[in-house]
């Protein structure tokens, strides 16, 4: 196991709780992306350019490590309309789920909220359970 195999993530991880407590410091807002982005459809109050800025910053930054490490995101492992089918029922769960994975999974779980701890034991339960089942009962193991 190498070093970074564990450090680029555990940077990740800092930068990103970092990032939702400078959110919730100077905007006094839960950075949670599905509310922010659900907020832009369509653009209501005044608060619709810093929902912009937010969503613009994600993208923004990802294209940036696009191009600066390429190798980073590999190859798709489906098909474009899969990819949005799935994309499309990420998002309708989010609705459903009253927030995302970074609204609940990390500014929630600091403010130890127990709705939040509900929603992320089941985000994280459903995914380890779909992998399960793609990987051993769809494609026959590993």
């Amino acid at each position: 196991m190498h070093v970074s195999s564990f450090v680029v993530p555990l940077f990740g991880g800092i930068l990103i709780g970092a990032a939702a407590s400078g959110f919730l410091l100077f905007n006094g807002r839960i950075a949670g992306i599905s509310g922010i982005l659900a907020g832009l459809l369509p653009p209501q109050g005044e608060d619709a350019q810093l929902r912009l800025a937010f969503v613009f910053g994600l993208l923004g930054g990802g294209l940036l490590l696009l191009f600066a490490h390429p190798t980073t995101f590999g190859a798709p492992s489906c098909s474009l309309p899969i990819l949005a089918v799935a994309g499309l029922l990420v998002g309708l769960g989010t609705r459903i789920g009253n927030g995302c994975t970074s609204g609940h999974g990390v500014c929630g779980l600091a403010r130890r909220s127990v709705r939040s701890l509900v929603a992320t034991s089941t985000f994280m339960a459903t995914g380890a359970i779909t992998v399960y089942i793609v990987n051993h009962v769809l494609h026959g193991g590993f």
